[in-house]
């Protein structure tokens, strides 16, 4: 082959090239045209959020744990309190009679396109599902902004009417929330001890204020596990 002929093969090459990057730069910008206040890496997780849930692992299925059966919190879930994203007290002894899902937020993760999810699931089930997002930068300081950016964010991009709380530490440690440090002792909630292994972990309390399943981040809101938890 004469150099000619690289040279014009190499040329096709980048011409292609930059067509499918203008194209994918294209594209992101629309789905993203009603966005407020993004980054780049927001918008664009936000574009590729479809294709990362085709292609994550297939094994989210399996990413469950379940309560053997009902047990009794040592300590009631209905004393905890929070703080929610404005500053004002939550006591959750507001929650009784209803089924209550907890999870943890962050605004630059892969999973961020649950939040979407999420919402669509507090609109579905909201007469007798509680949605509690808790946002924390415990996982790849996916969670960098206050809690006034995100409010704002997950409203303007993602529609979010369901609580938030302060962001806060979800993980093992002093300065763990006090909601997730009754999620993650057994000795508090009967059972489990599995924290939270990234953004968007999912704990779900029944009515009566016990810890019965836990989803893992690729666990979607609204897939059949999840709404079965929600309906048993």
């Amino acid at each position: 082959m004469t150099t000619k002929r690289k040279y014009s093969k190499l040329k096709k090459f980048f011409i292609v090239l930059l067509l499918l990057l203008i194209g994918f730069f294209t594209y992101v910008e629309i789905v993203n045209r009603n966005s407020v206040n993004m980054t780049f890496r927001q918008k664009f997780l936000k574009a590729v959020y479809p294709a990362f849930r085709w292609f994550r692992d297939r094994k989210a299925s399996n990413a469950t744990k379940h309560a053997n059966q009902k047990t009794i919190p040592m300590v009631s879930f209905y004393s905890l309190r929070d703080t929610l994203n404005d500053g004002n007290q939550f006591d959750f002894s507001q929650l009784k009679g209803k089924k209550v899902m907890l999870v943890n937020t962050a605004s630059d993760c892969g999973y961020t396109g649950q939040y979407a999810e999420l919402e669509s699931l507090h609109q579905k089930y909201k007469d007798k599902l509680v949605m509690i997002g808790f946002p924390a930068n415990d996982f790849g300081e996916q969670e960098k902004g206050d809690d006034q950016d995100i409010a704002t964010f997950c409203t303007k991009n993602f529609g979010v009417s369901f609580l938030l709380m302060k962001k806060s530490m979800v993980v093992k440690g002093a300065e763990q929330n006090p909601v997730y440090q009754w999620l993650t002792d057994p000795a508090k909630n009967g059972w489990n001890e599995q924290p939270p292994t990234w953004n968007f972990f999912k704990y779900v309390v029944d009515e009566e204020g016990n810890l019965t399943d836990l989803f893992a981040s690729p666990v979607d809101p609204m897939s059949n596990q999840v709404v079965d938890a929600i309906n048993k």
